[in-house]
């Protein structure tokens, strides 16, 4: 009997110093790869704190390897949509204000067109309906003045001087209102390049209307364009009312 309990007891011991079959392929394996395994390095998984497995395994002599980054083409992915889904978010108010602009330009070029058709058809029905009043004879010097207003308006300038003229030899009206015909006249021989007969005109106008400031102005241009600059001075809207008691007007 104590020979068998020996022998099972030297069984036993001798089982216990014996290596585990997986223990030896695994470190066959390790050997083969030359790694060093550690007794650490065996430990299971299942041993090592919940949630901490990096902990365990790097207290175990396992160097932990650089954080696994992005591919290219999935950093460029992150980069590019931001921009793409903002440039996306403001491409379509661009377009309406883009769009907005061109439907102002548009309506206000669209105004001023049918405006100066307006205007012009306005003009040409004042006109034929004056001409058949002087071709009857019943005009008077306010329809030749009104003729040749319009007639400068159309830049039609030698025959609103003749219109001019006509009203000013049958002027039967104020002397103060016909300053304007003077006036009307001066403008359209300074469109003509008649620059003095221009000036002859604009004087006359504010010998008849000391106060008549368009008048003075233009006197002032006409001198400016005949570089008579002495007589330049005498047209500053500071000289009006004092033109009667002048005499370079009177000359």
């Amino acid at each position: 009997m104590l020979t068998q309990r020996s022998v099972v007891v030297q069984s036993k011991s001798s089982a216990s110093l014996l290596p585990c079959p997986s223990r030896l392929l695994s470190a066959r394996d390790a050997s083969s790869s030359g790694r060093i395994v550690t007794p650490l390095q065996q430990v299971p998984s299942v041993l090592v704190a919940p949630g901490r497995p990096l902990i365990g395994l790097q207290a175990a002599g396992r160097p932990l390897g650089p954080p696994s980054a992005l591919p290219p083409s999935s950093s460029t992915a992150v980069d590019v949509m931001p921009l793409f889904s903002l440039s996306e978010g403001l491409e379509t108010p661009i377009q309406l204000m883009y769009l907005l602009a061109l439907l102002g330009f548009l309506s206000v070029g669209a105004f001023l067109v049918v405006r100066q058709v307006l205007i012009r058809r306005e003009l040409d029905e004042a006109a034929k309906g004056l001409g058949e009043r002087i071709r009857t004879g019943e005009a008077s010097c306010e329809d030749y003045f009104e003729l040749g207003v319009i007639l400068t308006r159309k830049k039609l300038f030698t025959q609103a001087t003749k219109n001019l003229e006509k009203a000013k030899k049958v002027w039967d009206g104020e002397e103060t209102e016909l300053a304007q015909v003077h006036n009307a006249l001066g403008y359209c021989y300074i469109n003509m390049d008649r620059t003095d007969l221009a000036a002859a005109e604009y004087k006359r106008a504010v010998t008849l209307q000391p106060g008549y400031v368009t008048a003075w102005n233009n006197l002032g241009d006409a001198y400016e364009k005949m570089k008579q600059w002495r007589w330049v001075v005498h047209c500053s809207p500071l000289q009006v009312g004092t033109c009667r008691d002048d005499a370079w007007i009177r000359e």
